[in-house]
């Protein structure tokens, strides 16, 4: 990894479990890692559920807005952590990608993203250790 690995989560909306994703290697990695998220076919809006579990953690996620899914973005990161998007995802050499089987919080309830948001925190906390052991808390 270089010195300051990025990271680029990518589900189809960028509206849930990547936006938590992007927020939690934020919150948890600080200025370590470069964080970038998107959305194969993003929404108009973050899922107000979403915001809502987020919130409930001290993480503000209020401000984001869903983006789309570029060539560019794939490009300009090491590691591609896919939720959920299929084949969306252009394939680069040299880039690592992982794909994450998570629940798709659209449609649910704050009660249901709960567990969704924990299961990311778990896998995040992970990640740091494996791509920026220095910020791992």
């Amino acid at each position: 990894m270089p010195e300051k690995p990025s990271v680029l989560f990518v589900c189809v909306h960028n509206a849930g479990r990547s936006q938590m994703a992007a927020a939690w290697l934020t919150h948890l990695a600080g200025d370590h890692v470069e964080v970038r998220s998107a959305g194969s076919a993003p929404a108009e809006t973050v899922n107000p559920a979403v915001v809502d579990a987020m919130r409930e953690v001290g993480i503000d996620i209020a401000a984001e807005t869903p983006k789309i899914l570029t060539v560019d973005a794939v490009k300009a990161s090491d590691v591609c952590i896919t939720m959920g998007c299929g084949d969306a995802c252009p394939v680069f050499p040299g880039k690592r990608y992982l794909d994450w089987t998570l629940k798709d919080p659209a449609g649910q309830g704050v009660e249901a993203v709960r567990p969704i948001r924990d299961e990311i925190k778990t896998r995040i906390e992970g990640l740091i250790a494996e791509i920026a052991p220095e910020a791992a808390k």
